[in-house]
């Protein structure tokens, strides 16, 4: 049986003892990023908060297994928020429409969730999307299944309330996230308990024909936001589709049962590592600040480019560090002038010489 199915649905039962000490880590990282963030200059907190929705609506799409450019992602984001001085056009509509999504749901935190802005949601992210009907619920006789395997030998791994059950599920659904109480006080602790009983309560209803995966995160991005009384700073999706496998046995898991712990504390977990994410994310961000106000001057116009694109990479790094032959086809400049710069670059103290001979490769310095 599935949890829609049980006599007590959708009263969900769980224990708070082992999740108290992740709010209490999650509480602290949110503090610390916000006093970092207001310590920022405009400039960079315009960045921070560009490359936080970049990640979430592209990282949002993967999970799903929809990959969308990020460059056109980020023009409609830009184009969104009026930061190009004329309008880019971005011939993906999926990556206008997941951009447009991201943006709505930090502008709308500290609005009440209701079923016209669900259905607004859906119709956004589902621009240019085809069989399926945008902003509507689904319907059919059909039953909506989550399945994988080879055609013959499918495995059903749940399977939601029939359509007809949808509406009144969804009535329901936002009456409750709108009044829902939680045994832990505090504005952190019902941030992290409401998102993730919101995201799972969600998901079991499965309204849509598709989109329920980007639908359900960003409403447990909302939860997050309209708790702490400000938009959170963090990519949520980024976290999990770093180990997608866990995430789907978690929900799997909790979609059998009314008992939530297990969820809970890995929904909590995901949370915190988020934040933990995003407080690195900006300390790079002004590192990467610091310098170039510190060597901008000193490096010519192809050593720059090569920088820049492992800036780019962010905190994560550039994979493999920099070699000759990637120098050169970033650059696209001859080996002879690709080992000059390299050496020059190390020399000034930017890069981290590794390796010998031809192994030789280089990291950045950012002190």
């Amino acid at each position: 049986m599935y949890n829609w199915q049980l006599p007590e649905w959708p009263n969900f039962v769980y224990e708070v003892q082992e999740i108290q000490p992740l709010i209490l880590a999650f509480a602290q990282e949110t503090g610390e990023v916000s006093g970092v963030i207001q310590g920022l200059s405009d400039d960079l907190k315009q960045e921070t908060l560009l490359q936080l929705m970049l990640s979430e609506a592209v990282k949002t799409s993967e999970i799903e297994g929809e990959y969308i450019s990020r460059e056109d992602v980020m023009s409609s984001i830009r184009n969104n928020l009026g930061l190009n001085e004329t309008l880019i056009n971005v011939k993906d509509q999926r990556a206008g429409g997941v951009a447009q999504l991201m943006l709505e749901v930090r502008k709308s935190f500290d609005q009440p969730l209701s079923l016209d802005m669900l259905k607004a949601w859906h119709d956004m992210l589902m621009t240019g999307a085809r069989n399926v009907n945008p902003g509507e619920w689904r319907i059919g006789a059909e039953p909506m299944q989550i399945i994988s395997g080879a055609y013959g030998r499918e495995v059903v791994h749940y399977e939601a309330p029939p359509s007809s059950d949808v509406p009144k599920e969804m009535e329901r659904f936002v009456q409750w996230y709108n009044k829902a109480t939680f045994p832990l006080k505090g504005e952190v602790a019902e941030a992290v308990l409401k998102s993730a009983v919101s995201h799972l309560y969600f998901e079991s209803i499965h309204p849509f024909e598709d989109g329920n995966g980007r639908v359900g995160r960003a409403i447990a991005e909302k939860a997050l936001s309209q708790s702490i009384g400000r938009p959170v700073m963090l990519s949520l999706s980024k976290i999990i589709e770093h180990d997608k496998a866990a995430y789907y046995a978690a929900l799997k898991e909790a979609q059998r049962s009314l008992d939530i712990t297990a969820w809970i504390n890995y929904f909590a977990s995901v949370i915190l590592e988020a934040q933990r994410d995003t407080k690195a994310m900006v300390q790079f961000t002004l590192r990467k600040a610091q310098f170039f106000d510190r060597y901008k001057h000193q490096l010519n116009e192809r050593q720059l480019k090569a920088v820049n694109k492992m800036l780019e990479k962010g905190a994560d790094g550039f994979e493999g560090g920099m070699t000759a032959k990637k120098y050169i086809g970033i650059t696209k400049t001859s080996k002879a002038t690709a080992t000059r710069d390299l050496q020059e670059i190390q020399v000034i103290g930017i890069f981290v010489q590794e390796g010998a001979g031809r192994s030789i490769r280089y990291q950045l310095n950012l002190g």
